[in-house]
């Protein structure tokens, strides 16, 4: 006797048994069974889910069982309206078999088992019906986890990483699983990327590379009516759709004080600057344009520097394009103009020409890169002072996913051919 295959995949939610008959013919005129077309398994599979009209409960698991001895399970498949499957197992005889994973509210599915009895032959049956909302046994009933995609619609630099604040902590690694399996993120061109969890209420999803020039980047949610874990399950999540612009780098070499600004490929600028001074050296590593400031106050007190020390300042800046949210900035600094290109005398900010800074200012856009080199400074930490994500190599990146933990798949097609390196 063959072994029934093991670990299908199905959706659902309902309770199925099946019993099978114990001799179908249907054969071939040369007496092989698996010559013949399957034969309608309907008056000998019993379905003791919701009545007609009913709806099931999503809560329930689905299970389906051969009570015939002598007829076993081949196969089960169910998909929903969204192409979605839950993974199940399959008994090695083929006796049972019983949904894995969470299942949605208010969703249509279709079920298929295929089956076969003790002489061969082959049965099919056909189920479909509907889940409605979970009978919430617990007295607080389920919460639902919202999530909210950033950055928000309309056009970035090709460094800017997507962003998936939830609404409620999820610590337990296989809810994580869950949530990230229905975190989707497409783009044309095509890329390879992952999510990384930033923390128990925050995710990030960057390529593995650089983003596509004039990309189209969308992201939405499966997650809706989806149970997580216990009394949380997935709700609302409003997708998202924005677009990537050219690819522009500036690459500061702080011991050379130039910026060199890079365009699709080509070098556009090159622009004399000065960086941080020892003890306050500006930060190494990639930085992600987070804002635009036309004219800001910069106050010393605000990284630390006692007002009226010798360090202290209070002046106003202009064309302040801001790379983390402590307040490192690449602005107009003409107070310094004896230095640059020659000396870094700042507080950790780069500063150029009022002439240069303008025209960065207009060049640059939020998601653009700024790579900071040959600094004494630290590296730019990932997280929590403005987007660091890519001073982690793409095995980091992919050990911050509940679905990869670093395993890498390659390239997406259309990417293998667009991959050049960042800058060193």
């Amino acid at each position: 006797m063959r072994r029934a295959p093991r670990n299908r995949t199905v959706v659902g939610c309902t309770l199925l048994v099946i019993a099978l008959g114990t001799s179908v013919t249907g054969c071939t005129s040369d007496g092989d069974p698996l010559a013949a077309e399957p034969y309608d398994a309907a008056d000998r599979i019993s379905f003791s889910g919701p009545s007609e009209g009913k709806k099931a409960d999503p809560d329930t698991p689905l299970e389906i069982v051969a009570e015939d001895s002598g007829g076993r399970i081949t196969d089960v498949t169910a998909v929903d309206t969204a192409g979605r499957h839950v993974a199940g197992e399959l008994a090695a005889d083929g006796s049972r078999w019983h949904s894995t994973s969470p299942l949605a509210a208010d969703t249509d599915y279709t079920v298929r088992v295929s089956t076969e009895d003790e002489d061969g032959a082959r049965g099919r049956k056909v189920i479909a019906f509907t889940t409605g909302r979970p009978a919430v046994a617990t007295s607080g009933g389920a919460k639902n986890l919202g999530v909210t995609f950033g950055p928000g619609t309309g056009t970035y630099g090709v460094g800017q990483p997507l962003t998936a604040e939830l609404s409620a902590p999820v610590k337990d690694p296989a809810q994580r699983a869950v949530v990230e399996r229905g975190l989707k993120v497409s783009s044309t061109p095509a890329v390879n990327g992952a999510w990384h969890w930033v923390d128990d209420k925050e995710l990030h999803f960057r390529p593995r590379e650089y983003w596509p020039e004039n990309a189209t980047v969308r992201m939405h949610s499966t997650l809706e009516g989806v149970m997580i874990g216990d009394r949380l399950k997935g709700g609302k999540a409003a997708p998202l759709t924005l677009r990537t612009g050219d690819r522009v780098i500036a690459v500061t070499d702080v011991a050379a004080h130039r910026l060199t600004v890079h365009k699709s490929g080509e070098e556009i600028r090159s622009i004399a600057v000065t960086a941080g001074k020892p003890g306050f050296e500006t930060r190494n590593g990639v930085k992600v344009v987070l804002a635009k400031e036309r004219l800001v106050r910069m106050l010393s007190t605000t990284i630390g520097i006692a007002e009226g020390s010798p360090e202290s300042y209070d002046m106003p800046v202009h064309f302040a394009t801001r790379v983390t949210w402590s307040g490192e900035y690449v602005h107009a600094a003409p107070w310094s103009a004896g230095s640059q290109g020659y000396d870094n005398v700042s507080h950790g900010c780069v500063g150029m020409s009022t002439e240069d800074a303008e025209w960065f200012f207009g060049t640059f856009q939020q998601g653009d890169l700024v790579e900071v080199v040959n600094s004494g400074g630290t590296t730019m930490e990932p997280f929590g002072n403005g987007f660091g994500d890519w001073n982690l190599s793409w095995e980091q990146w992919r050990e911050g996913s509940a679905l990869t933990g670093g395993a890498d798949p390659g390239p997406a097609p259309e990417e293998k051919a667009r991959l050049r390196p960042r800058p060193a």
